[in-house]
């Protein structure tokens, strides 16, 4: 439906038992997926919803973002991507997804996220993006939501995606040896 980033701010209204997408793509697109399902709104959906809205925390992680938060030498204060403070940045930054998670839970759908491919590009802040990985896992349970988790099966002792499970000239994205790990562990869930 559109770039991980797209998904992060506000980015539908709710509409009772549905949904508006701002963005006339990806309200196309959404229409499309629930005619082919022959229901009229999100809350009639007859299968899990599986998302990955908000969960690019590469994106959250940009370098850019945090320098005001680090001294002359380039460092965080002690604590600081465990504080109060960085989480309720990270909610903030994310505020649109969390609220579409909430939305659709609170519809009464199962709701599955898929945690992202632990790829952490030169723009982004290594320490960041796994803090921020945390804040959002917590998040995302606290409203409902059924984490799948491929972490502990496709990266290194670094925490990084391992080369076998990485696209080749893509240094965001997994593979499709990544994907068919996901379509399993769903399969796992249930779906």
């Amino acid at each position: 439906m559109g770039s991980g980033r797209d998904f992060l701010g506000p980015f539908f209204d709710p509409d009772g038992p549905d949904v508006v997408f701002r963005d006339a793509e990806a309200q196309r697109l959404y229409r499309r997926f629930l005619d082919a399902l022959d229901v009229p709104s999100l809350d009639r959906l007859p299968v899990p919803l599986v998302c990955t809205f908000g969960l690019s925390a590469h994106t959250i992680a940009t370098r850019e973002n945090w320098a005001v938060h680090r001294d002359a030498q380039g460092a965080y204060a002690p604590g600081f991507l465990g504080s109060d403070l960085f989480a309720a940045l990270v909610r903030a930054t994310a505020r649109g997804a969390l609220a579409f998670y909430e939305h659709a839970v609170g519809l009464g759908l199962r709701v599955l996220a898929l945690m992202p491919p632990q790829r952490v590009p030169a723009m982004s802040d290594p320490a960041v993006f796994f803090a921020a990985q945390h804040v959002l896992h917590a998040e995302l349970a606290a409203r409902g939501v059924e984490i799948v988790d491929l972490r502990a099966r496709v990266t290194d002792r670094s925490g990084l995606q391992r080369p076998a499970f990485c696209a080749a000239d893509d240094p965001i994205h997994g593979n499709l040896a990544f994907g068919r790990l996901l379509v399993a562990d769903l399969l796992d869930h249930g779906l």
